[in-house]
């Protein structure tokens, strides 16, 4: 047992071992499945590792994104959890190595990347002083370095924190903050404009990186919510977390679901009143076929579940309905992912096997391990943030 304050009660103890060798067990499996999906089915492959690269980077931009935030506002109901969502983040440290393969295989799955295709195609060719090989490499390693950057500093600069109880370091974060949020706009928007809106690179939508966003963050609060609450059941929170900040975590959710909602139609609604073909055959894309009932289905477990299922006050204060709903946003997630990716694969209809499963099975593995290593070496509660006493006691 060891405390910050007389008042502060958290146990420093490890993981369930259960976790770690679950989380393990699912990487081994999908790591397995992955190798053996790129030896038969190459290309189908990395389309499904785009889907893997965009869910790991929600994960962890968006856990950096709401670490930011509460700097920047000065909240402090989510102090006591904060470093949960630090140790999430540790996630976009892996991000290198699973757009390795994709990269590899640029040329089997962005159109942009065929020079007689684009010599051949009058819009390709006004795009190819973004849409290039040598400057989607530096944009790449922009995104990656900027993000790993900021991830080590914010989260270095809270660890130390717990040694030295230093009330500057979470002001010199929150200047940290203040840099990294408009980097943070622009390298979302760019990274999901060239893995994902790039597939198809005729089509454009003025709003597609805030729907990216959306899910992002809803992904990462996904992710949050059910480990804060399966740790708190174990007791290795801080004591004290309970159903206001629960609340909290499911408005949140709630609110999200929402907003992904409306940007959703939004974007559906702007493309389809203008009626333009280079924009509407997107989405006539997407509602065809097999595509139609997919599409029906990603609107029901994205939006309908959840938003009744989160409707209500109590059920966002219920811990076992935010650990359902929280499993399920973050499947829902991986859905969405699919809907914008996978069409420019297979135009015919959503195909679905061996190979999606297994990708699936290493990106929550990915998270699970990296979630277990490091959470390992250090403290699951900023002990040492001056604010958490009040996030302790935040009531509603």
């Amino acid at each position: 047992m060891s405390s910050t304050e007389n008042t502060i009660e958290y146990n420093k103890k490890g993981l369930p071992p259960i976790f770690g060798k679950f989380g393990f067990g699912l990487f081994g499996i999908g790591l397995v499945l992955s190798i053996l999906a790129y030896l038969s089915e190459p290309t189908r492959s990395a389309f499904n590792n785009i889907i893997l690269l965009e869910f790991l980077a929600s994960v962890g931009i968006g856990s950096l994104f709401l670490i930011a935030l509460e700097y920047i506002v000065g909240a402090v109901w989510s102090t006591p959890f904060r470093r949960i969502f630090e140790i999430i983040s540790s996630v976009l440290l892996i991000l290198p190595l699973v757009a390795i393969p994709v990269y590899l295989h640029a040329h089997s799955v962005f159109h942009w990347t065929h020079h007689d295709v684009v010599a051949a195609d009058e819009i390709l060719q006004g795009k190819s002083p973004y849409l290039n090989m040598t400057f989607f490499t530096v944009r790449i390693i922009a995104y990656f370095a900027i993000w790993i950057l900021f991830h080590l500093l914010l989260t270095k600069n809270s660890k130390v924190q717990d040694i030295t109880k230093d009330p500057k370091l979470t002001k010199r974060n929150t200047t940290l903050s203040a840099i990294f949020l408009p980097l943070f706009v622009l390298t979302l928007t760019f990274s999901s404009i060239d893995w994902m809106m790039s597939l198809e690179p005729h089509w454009f939508s003025t709003i597609f990186s805030v729907y990216y966003f959306a899910g992002t963050f809803l992904a990462a609060i996904a992710v949050g919510t059910f480990l804060i609450i399966w740790l708190n059941e174990k007791g290795l929170m801080v004591k004290g977390i309970g159903k206001d900040h629960y609340y909290s975590l499911g408005a949140l959710l709630f609110g999200f679901i929402n907003f992904w909602a409306y940007i959703a139609f939004s974007q559906f609604l702007l493309i389809w009143y203008a009626n333009l073909p280079e924009e509407t055959y997107w989405f006539l894309a997407r509602w065809e076929g097999s595509w139609m009932y997919f599409s029906i289905f990603l609107m029901i477990i994205h939006f309908v579940i959840p938003y009744f299922a989160l409707l209500s006050q109590p059920s966002k204060m219920n811990p076992k309905t935010l650990k359902i709903m929280s499993l399920v946003i973050i499947f829902s997630h991986i859905v969405d992912l699919y809907w914008v990716v996978m069409p420019t694969f297979s135009p015919d209809g959503f195909v679905f096997g061996w190979i999606e499963i297994g990708f699936i099975l290493l990106g929550l593995g990915i998270i699970m391990v990296v979630f277990t290593l490091k959470a390992k070496n250090q403290n699951l509660v900023a002990i040492g943030d001056p604010r958490l006493k009040r996030g302790i006691n935040f009531r509603l």
